[in-house]
């Protein structure tokens, strides 16, 4: 398992120089510049005085060598949108960010598992026939126009909900509060990873009900509650903890669409807004965090295989 895990993390350490070597390259090669640049009242010799001091005046390779080193030390820079160190820009999003993802899983997986079980049971059934349509129209619609849709139904014609933000001025951020605001970006983002488990749980679930094990239970007189639960979904949702790992890119990536909708203050939003504003620091400590985090959360999915399943071996 120890020499398992170091081959991992070397792969990982490879992706990353990789990804972000990539993202340097296109950020950099992207027409325009900073934001802090483009105020036309900016002299020519205020342009070049700026220029020096951000380190752009320097050709790209000693760029990149200067980012390399800094990266190497712990430094993620300094944001030329908000003049702060990226660490500090970043740590005060990344809760609202890690608040509006988890809440998504956990509605994923509350509303996927008892209903890929209950398809799983009665294939071809109505409800395995509905399911089957409302996932595949759930993936097919962009998330913005789902957000949209949510804001006039619920927001402005029925206003049970705020229509953005994460709390209400004045109102003091309350637990009440926060969970209105944070009902509406969940659906959003939530919604195409529910539909993507249900698929996957569903397609398992059917494997494993045909499986002889599950007939020698009937057999024996348990249970269907009991053979449903303890001996069927506790074997079909192998391939979905594989799933779930790989839905870490699409809420990162959803999550900047449904946080810009909904005015919400996470990563994401600022990610957006620091690739409008060219704000390279910035978006490069946001891709070398959002990548770390897709490997590692990549290698937690392999050795939960190893635990789940202890046919399976690292060699």
């Amino acid at each position: 398992m120890a020499a398992f895990l170091l081959r991992r993390l070397v792969h990982a350490a490879l992706v990353l120089l990789v990804v972000c070597t990539v993202t340097f390259a296109i950020v950099h090669s992207a027409p325009g510049g900073p934001s802090v640049l483009a105020d036309p009242k900016l002299s020519l010799e205020e342009r070049r005085a700026i220029e020096e001091r951000l380190g752009l005046d320097q050709p790209l390779p000693v760029q990149y060598g200067r980012w390399i080193a800094r990266l190497a030390r712990g430094d993620l820079g300094a944001s030329f949108l908000y003049q702060t160190p990226n660490v500090s820009t970043i740590a005060a999003r990344l809760p609202e960010t890690v608040l509006l993802a988890g809440a998504a899983i956990l509605l994923s997986l509350a509303v996927a598992i008892p209903l890929a079980a209950a398809c799983a049971a009665r294939p071809g059934g109505w409800l395995d026939r509905l399911v089957s349509a409302v996932t595949f129209a759930t993936m097919a619609v962009p998330a913005f126009w789902l957000g949209i849709v949510l804001i006039l139904a619920f927001a402005v014609r029925w206003p049970l909900f705020p229509a953005g933000g994460a709390e209400s001025a004045g109102v003091g951020g309350g637990a009440l509060d926060r969970l209105r605001h944070l009902v509406l970006p969940t659906l959003v983002l939530g919604a195409a990873v529910t539909a993507e488990l249900l698929r996957y749980a569903r397609a398992s679930a059917r494997g494993v009900y045909a499986l002889p094990f599950v007939r020698a239970a009937r057999a024996k007189g348990v249970g269907e509650a009991a053979v449903r639960w303890r001996h069927v979904m506790r074997n079909a949702l192998l391939p979905v903890v594989t799933v779930l790992g790989l839905q870490l890119p699409r809420l990162v990536g959803g999550a900047a669409i449904t946080e810009t909708v909904f005015s919400w203050p996470g990563m994401g939003r600022l990610g957006i807004e620091a690739a409008l504003a060219r704000d390279y620091p910035l978006v490069m400590a946001i891709t070398l965090l959002v990548s770390a985090g897709v490997l590692l959360v990549s290698i937690a999915v392999d050795v939960a295989y190893f635990v789940l399943d202890p046919r399976i071996r690292p060699e």
